[in-house]
Formats: structure tokens, C-alpha cells, sequence
């Protein structure tokens, strides 16, 4: 069995399919070759499309960054039950190899991960042994009592940069506990990776912004409105109050493109497609325009041409923003 050939074969055709709205999967190329499933994927080869790129702290990350959350099988789901045992049977080790090398085969050279979850990071050790060249910013949840070991933990398993985990950058927030994130943002530094903090809620920007700390980088949640006019006033009441399980949804974009206009630090935009209600182009217009630098998108390897080739071009095109790109 040629698996080497077919690999080549594969990543070929991945890195030239940019141009087309989707990618099909190993299973369907199998399917009309007529061939046998190849083995493990191969790291993938240098990108063949010119996604474009801006930096943090001095490294390199592409406006486009793949993320965490669809690898580590925790999906948003709304009401629906299924959704992340599904995702964990989706994304077997060979899936998760896969997805990696057609992010770089398509230019995007970053990527968001768990650093806690051992089978990610021995993937992603695998994954460089293999050539791959693909980068991550590690979420991180670290105990009150304990900042330091997480960062370490991320260090140790060759991150590029790491950042509080949103959730924990409200709950922090909320409970009077800012200098803790201050000094999370340091011990981070301190390990020489850039340090970022993650929100929900845009008081969580606002009170380390107040405290005088100095992240490499935000994430904060950003989406539009104009699709709301689809459901119904009760349906979006709901959502609103039942924030604690439905934080996909952001409670704040106006007042968030208003404070982030005069923050100048870099601004990664996540959850900028509400977990799948919003389509690409207009949540990735949406974001740019509105002055993210970066998008942190879940993305499956069949969506990655499709997010790429719309982002680029929005990203491309985009002329007058909230405030200037951060190069």
C-alpha cells in the first residue's frame, strides 16, 4: 500500500483547494480514487496561500487562528445533548493530525490548546516530530493557589504564548481578584511567551485595563446583532439570562468595539460566529471592520478552506476600521 504517495497526494490537493468553498475529507478522496485509507497524515507542507499575518509580541500569528475547543471535544451545543461525545468520536488522533496539516497547508499557522489535556499536547508532540511547524497559545485555568505550575505546564510543552481561560477572567473579575490576573500576566512573561487575558464580559478588559497590568494581547468576544431579528423577543430573553451556559452568545458588542477602539494592545476576537449561528463572511466582516486583529475560530478540517478563503478576502479588503491593524 502506497500510503506515502497518498499522503503527498492528499496535502496536495489541500493546499490547492484555497480557492474552492470546501475541502473534502480523507474519506471522500479515498472514496473517489478508489483507493485504500492512507495511514497517519504527514505534517503538512510549507502554506501554499498567503493568509494574512500580524504579531504578538514579535510572533508571527496568522489572522485566522484554528480553535481548541472542537480538538478537545467541548462544544457549545445549546440544548442538545450529543454534541461534544459526537465531537470526541470525530476527532480521532488521525482527525486531529489531519485538521493541524490543513490549517498549515492553507496558512494558518496558529492555533489554541489545552495544555492540560496530556493526549492534545502528546499529539501535538507527535505533530512537530513530523515536520509540522503549526504554533499554539495555551488556555489555561490555573488554581488561585497555584499560578505558576499551568504556566510552566504550557511552557513545557512548547507554547507559543498562554492566556486565563475567559471563564476564569470574569469569575476573577467578579470576585474582587484582579491582581491575581496581573500576576498570572507576569509569571507568563516571565517564561518568555506573550500573556494574554480572556473575556466574556468586557469588564474583565476594562478592570485589568484600570489596574495598569500590561497582557501581549486580549480575546474578547465579538458578534453583531443583525441576525437576532430571526428569533423570537422570549427566545432572545433566554439566552440573555441563562448566560451562565449560553456565554457563546456576547452580551456587550457595541459597548465592546467602542472600549476596544482606544485599547492598544492586540485584540483576538473569539466566538465571532456564536457557535455556528452566524455565517463566516459576516461574522469575519463583522469582527475586522469592527477593530479585531485576529479571529479565534472552531473550525472542522471541512471548513478550514472555506474560513481561510472568506477571511482573507475580508480581511484584504477591509479599509476603514475601529482602529488601525496591529502589524
Amino acid at each position: 500500500m502506497k500510503t506515502g504517495s497518498n499522503r503527498r497526494r492528499f496535502l496536495k490537493h489541500s493546499a490547492a483547494a484555497v480557492s474552492a468553498p470546501w475541502i473534502m475529507s480523507v474519506e471522500e478522496y479515498v472514496l473517489m480514487a478508489g483507493e485504500p485509507p492512507p495511514g497517519p497524515v504527514a505534517a503538512a507542507p510549507r502554506p501554499k496561500t498567503t493568509m494574512p499575518t500580524g504579531k504578538i509580541g514579535g510572533v508571527e500569528i496568522s489572522r485566522l487562528i484554528c480553535g481548541g475547543n472542537l480538538i478537545n471535544g467541548y462544544a457549545h451545543s445549546r440544548d442538545l445533548i450529543y454534541v461534544s461525545p459526537l465531537l470526541r468520536h470525530y476527532f480521532t488522533d488521525e482527525k486531529i493530525l489531519e485538521t493541524w496539516a490543513i490549517c498549515e497547508a492553507h496558512g494558518v499557522n496558529t492555533m489554541i490548546l489545552y495544555p492540560a489535556d496530556r493526549r492534545a499536547v502528546a499529539l501535538y508532540e507527535r505533530y512537530r516530530a513530523q515536520g509540522g511547524r503549526i504554533q499554539y497559545l495555551a488556555q489555561i485555568n490555573p488554581d488561585k493557589g497555584d499560578l505558576l505550575t499551568p504556566v510552566k505546564q504550557a511552557r513545557d510543552a512548547g507554547a507559543a504564548g498562554a492566556f486565563l481561560l475567559g471563564n476564569l477572567g470574569d469569575a476573577w473579575t467578579r470576585e474582587g481578584d484582579v491582581d491575581l490576573i496581573g500576576r498570572l500576566i507576569g509569571h507568563i512573561q516571565d517564561q518568555q511567551m506573550i500573556a494574554g487575558v480572556a473575556g466574556h464580559e468586557l469588564r474583565t478588559v476594562t478592570a485589568v485595563e484600570r489596574a495598569g497590568f500590561a497582557p501581549d494581547f486580549y480575546l474578547k468576544t465579538l458578534h453583531g446583532t443583525n441576525y437576532w431579528s430571526t428569533r423570537r423577543p422570549d427566545q432572545l430573553q433566554e439566552v440573555i439570562d441563562n448566560y451562565s451556559i449560553d456565554n457563546y452568545w456576547c452580551r456587550d458588542p457595541e459597548e465592546t468595539i467602542a472600549y476596544m477602539s482606544g485599547i492598544e494592545r492586540p485584540w483576538i476576537a473569539y466566538k465571532v460566529l456564536a457557535a455556528g449561528a452566524v455565517h463566516p463572511r459576516a461574522g469575519f466582516q463583522h469582527a475586522f471592520e469592527n477593530g479585531a486583529d485576529f479571529a479565534a475560530v472552531g473550525m472542522f478540517d471541512f471548513q478550514i478552506a472555506e474560513d481561510v478563503a472568506i477571511a482573507t478576502e475580508v480581511v484584504k479588503a477591509t479599509r476603514n476600521r475601529a482602529r488601525d491593524w496591529f502589524a
